[in-house]
């Protein structure tokens, strides 16, 4: 049943997170609900539950209101960030923490890590610094949570919501609706805490949250919560918003804290499953540092507590659950980045050593076994709630497509010259691999086109997906129409002169290196590339004009079998001024529109 309803609300668009929540509010109203009126004594039970539900929709909504602003305003540097900035453990630990303050989303983090992993931009090593970071930056939602703004929060909604509706340009309108998220996960909280006041009086209420001052329980509470809702950000806020009314004591926020940062690593764990070893191993590095920075941290809640009090803003002039409600939302944040801090200033100076025991925990799988699979290596499903991050890996996965693609056409001439029908078939299934991954990115893009996308983002997507089908042309060209004169070769025992082949050879060569430039400007977005496929142009007609003459010539040679010989080699030199088309097709997508035309 669970299931079901989880499947429904996907269906129709709603996250996990705000699936996760509904039952656990479900959960915990209920009871209370189905109480009878000598156990409720005089609380308005059912106005209650539909104050903090409201409100818990709208903190939740304008989470993700915010998140997505903030995406889509600097989600397009992110990646470069990412993989510029990690050159040694230390900038890997800043870099991470920057990104994941802005996508607010550590999972994604360890996703894009994932990515530079197989690509090979990025060592197990230097992942572990990036996902350090990426817990401090989730630090980033807590502090802002904690700062008290109510009466400003209608006007926040206000005035995002002007700039979202009104405005033309598409960075203003993204900065209305951060602003217009900022101001209901404020108001939000404000509902929430207004739902609570009566529960300030309720025994059996404060008799259950006293359970929380155990350590233990708070860090187990917290930890299946988190792993339900999908998101330490906002089980974090739930903690401070029950803070803020003064029903959790300090050490007991703390605890649960520790228990958010560990069932965050859910998300990623559930991410990984049948991923491939490169996925597995950053999700466990994540669930390790977390688990271990607990299990060092548990101990000392009592000292962390007396720490954060001492430098955090005081109110003396109030007393009792006032003052509790004024102080601990802000030393929860507070100890919550220093938690994370402090773990990362511990397991900095071992990441070669974290990386080793992961490589150890989650070894290679057999050459055999990975050979037998064929499958998309970047293309991420958490990736797509941030277009320009999923368009970027999609990118990446045109270079691997691309890689095949190359391998084919630096093994076809060869194999048809002189390989037999084993060379040849080997050629041949490697388009199999090329069709596999052709229709991964194309799925993958049209998931893409399915989320809100910008203009720009819009246009890159058609070209992608242009750029893509003219890889497979190329591949199909190969398999069905080269592969297929190789065969002929043999069948007809057509041997190939020396000066022949070296014909063939040089236009096989010009011919590769037009496709490999073609996918380095798709994959790099790189216009240079794109110019020198174009430019090759008068290069691959002059040695068209020169492989046909020498054809003419050999046609008139007395030579056995010279005219099975001619019609083959002509068909390979107009199969390979084909493939050129298609290559020069490719890089015309980067190419600004006035060149396109060309």
């Amino acid at each position: 049943m669970l299931k079901m309803h989880l499947c429904d609300f996907k269906r129709i668009g709603l996250p996990p997170r705000l699936c996760g929540f509904g039952i656990v509010i479900a959960m915990l109203a209920w009871p209370a609900l189905a109480a009878n009126g000598d156990d409720a004594g005089d609380m308005a039970w059912g106005m209650m539950t539909v104050e903090l539900l409201g409100g818990l929709a709208i903190f939740l909504f304008g989470m993700m209101q915010m998140e997505e602003g903030l995406k889509a305003v600097a989600g397009e540097r992110m990646k470069g960030i990412l993989a510029k900035l990690t050159v040694n453990r230390f900038m890997g630990v800043g870099t991470g923490a920057l990104v994941t303050a802005v996508i607010q989303s550590s999972s994604v983090t360890t996703v894009l890590v994932v990515g530079f992993i197989s690509a090979g931009l990025m060592s197990l090593s230097q992942s572990v610094g990036v996902i350090m970071g990426a817990n401090i930056g989730t630090t980033i939602t807590a502090q802002i949570v904690a700062f008290k703004i109510t009466k400003a929060a209608l006007g926040m909604i206000a005035v995002g919501f002007a700039m979202l509706f009104i405005a033309k340009n598409d960075n203003t309108k993204h900065y209305g609706g951060m602003l217009m998220g900022l101001g209901m996960v404020f108001f939000g909280m404000h509902v929430m805490s207004e739902a609570m006041g009566p529960l300030r009086s309720y025994q059996p209420f404060l008799d259950l949250m006293r359970t929380m001052d155990n350590p233990l329980v708070g860090v187990l509470i917290a930890t299946a919560f988190t792993a339900l809702i999908q998101s330490s950000s906002a089980s974090t806020g739930i903690v401070i918003v029950m803070a803020s009314q003064g029903f959790i004591s300090l050490q007991a926020g703390i605890a649960l804290a520790f228990g958010a940062n560990i069932g965050t690593c859910a998300t990623a764990l559930l991410a990984v499953i049948g991923k491939p070893r490169e996925a597995v191993r950053a999700a466990i590095v994540h669930l390790l540092f977390n688990v271990c920075g607990v299990l060092i941290w548990l101990p000392f809640i009592g000292f962390i507590a007396a720490l954060m009090t001492g430098i955090s803003p005081a109110y003396p002039d109030l007393t009792g659950t006032a003052r509790l409600a004024a102080e601990t939302p802000r030393q929860i944040a507070n100890a919550h980045t220093f938690f994370n801090i402090a773990n990362t200033l511990i397991f900095i100076w071992f990441t070669t050593q974290i990386a080793r025991l992961v490589e150890w925990l989650v070894p290679d799988k057999p050459l055999e076994e990975e050979a037998i699979i064929v499958r998309t290596r970047f293309l991420q499903e958490e990736l797509l709630s941030t277009p320009s991050l999923a368009l970027d890996q999609a990118r990446m996965e045109v270079m691997h497509m691309g890689e095949t693609v190359d391998s084919m056409l630096k093994g076809i001439m060869p194999a048809i010259i002189q390989g037999d029908r084993q060379a040849l078939e080997a050629i041949r299934q490697m388009d199999d691999k090329v069709d596999i991954l052709h229709a991964g990115i194309i799925d993958y893009l049209g998931k893409i086109s399915r989320q809100p996308l910008s203009g720009e983002q819009g246009r890159e997507l058609l070209q992608l997906m242009e750029a893509v089908s003219n890889l497979e042309n190329i591949g199909d060209i190969v398999e069905t129409n080269l592969v297929v004169l190789g065969y002929d070769r043999v069948r007809d025992k057509i041997e190939v002169s020396e000066a022949t082949q070296q014909v063939l050879q040089g236009f096989q060569e010009a011919i590769t290196r037009a496709v490999e430039a073609a996918v380095q400007a798709v994959g790099h977005r790189n216009e240079r590339a794109g110019q020198v496929v174009i430019g090759m142009k008068e290069e691959i007609n002059r040695i068209a004009d020169s492989a046909a003459a020498h054809e003419a010539r050999r046609l008139i040679a007395e030579e056995p079998n010279r005219i099975p010989a001619y019609v083959l080699e002509v068909d390979l030199i107009e199969k390979q001024k084909r493939i050129y088309y298609f290559a020069k097709r490719m890089a015309k997508t980067v190419m600004p529109a006035v060149l396109q035309r060309e």
